[in-house]
């Protein structure tokens, strides 16, 4: 007792404030990343779930993956190309409306606040409210088209392989835009006026003025709002699975939702805890290199 009553005599006790968290993130985090990573090296099934021992089978499942299921690397070029698309369409509209709402109109602020609710509504709300927009009979995207004149025809947007991952991309990029769009605007409000006069004065016109000051102070959030939206999109699973379910014919399936249709509806446990421990790896070596990058760049 006098040893713990000395320990905390002096700075120490900041380690009494982080405990409850430190703990949290043990049994919620710790415990069900290591869990998994051991159902994976193991032969889990329906049949065997309830087993006093599970057989060991190393790295067969992964190797079976790869080798066997065709699925996996469908799902994985999804996952990227997904990803690769509404980060790519986010980022661009997100910067364009922060540029847009930086600059000092009445209306401003409180047009920006509504452009939050997207970033606000829940996802399977969003994806419910996109499923029933993307409709083939009753859907108002192809009332819309065909409004325009630029359909004749319905599109069979969520049942069409070519035309699913259209919508699911469209759905994510409409939720992702407020996110881009409040970090950059942050970042916008962390540069001082003063270097845009000061640019003026010089001759500098809006091209040197966004080329010059405005893209090379807000690097460190472009790069923070690229990594983080990379991470957030390239795990997205309630979007897509209340959507499409990964369909059809797999036209949708990105790795976690192909995690869930082999643990939870082919029963196939260890290979659906190998397919989500890739997925984990992929997004553990982008967090990597993005704190080396990070790092290298304060060092220097």
């Amino acid at each position: 007792m006098g040893k713990m009553k000395k320990f905390f005599q002096y700075d120490n006790i900041g380690y009494l404030f982080v405990l409850p968290a430190f703990a949290y993130m043990l049994f919620f985090v710790g415990y069900p990343i290591v869990s998994n990573i051991i159902l994976s090296f193991q032969d889990v099934t329906l049949k065997t779930l309830k087993a006093d021992t599970k057989a060991f089978v190393g790295f067969q499942n992964y190797i079976e993956l790869f080798q066997q299921d065709h699925v996996l690397m469908t799902s994985l070029w999804n996952t990227l190309f997904f990803t690769v698309a509404c980060l790519l369409f986010q980022f661009v509209i997100g910067f364009a409306l922060a540029v847009f709402f930086n600059k000092n109109f009445k209306i401003a602020k409180p047009i920006r606040g509504l452009l939050m609710m997207p970033w606000m509504i829940p996802i399977t709300v969003t994806a419910l409210i996109f499923k029933f927009m993307f409709g083939t009979d009753v859907g108002i995207i192809n009332y819309f088209l065909q409004g325009l004149g630029l359909i004749s025809n319905n599109i069979d947007w969520l049942t069409n392989p070519k035309t699913a991952m259209i919508a699911v991309v469209i759905a994510n990029i409409w939720i992702g835009i407020p996110f881009n769009m409040i970090l950059i605007s942050t970042g916008l409000t962390t540069i001082p006026k003063e270097l845009y006069e000061s640019a003026s004065i010089d001759g500098a016109n809006k091209f040197h003025l966004f080329t010059k000051i405005t893209l090379p102070l807000l690097k460190p959030t472009i790069e923070s709002v690229l990594i983080l939206g990379f991470i957030y999109t390239f795990k997205v699973y309630d979007l897509i699975y209340v959507m499409t379910s990964g369909g059809p014919v797999n036209s949708t399936q990105v790795l976690s939702t192909y995690s869930y249709k082999l643990s939870f509806e082919l029963f196939k446990y260890s290979k659906g805890a190998a397919v989500a421990n890739i997925l984990f790896v992929i997004l553990f070596i982008i967090s990597l290199i993005y704190l080396k990058y990070v790092y290298s760049e304060e060092e220097a």
